[in-house]
């Protein structure tokens, strides 16, 4: 049985152009979107969530995410188109 995977998407800490994207919290905060919170934690939700990839901050998008909440990846998308945020794919090995 053929296992199919959607890579996510990354919007990663750095302009097109390599300059690091400020404020330094800034893929916590857009991450909080979906968050939650639980005996003074915070939960974020595995279809927006804050990551670091070699040492740069990201936000890691689940592809889901368009189908799930239309409106907030378009918000997340257009963030990253309106501040110049490069944006790949990563394949989960797991």
């Amino acid at each position: 049985m053929t296992k199919t995977t959607t890579p996510t998407i990354v919007i990663e800490g750095l302009t097109v152009d390599g300059r690091k994207f400020r404020p330094s919290d800034w893929a916590e905060r857009i991450s909080g979107n979906l968050s939650t919170f639980d005996n003074r934690r915070i939960h974020y939700s595995p279809l927006v969530r804050p990551a670091v990839k070699n040492g740069v901050k990201c936000v890691l998008l689940d592809p889901s995410l368009q189908q799930a909440a239309p409106a907030l990846y378009a918000e997340m998308m257009e963030f990253a188109r309106a501040n110049n945020l490069r944006l790949c794919h990563e394949i989960d090995e797991g």
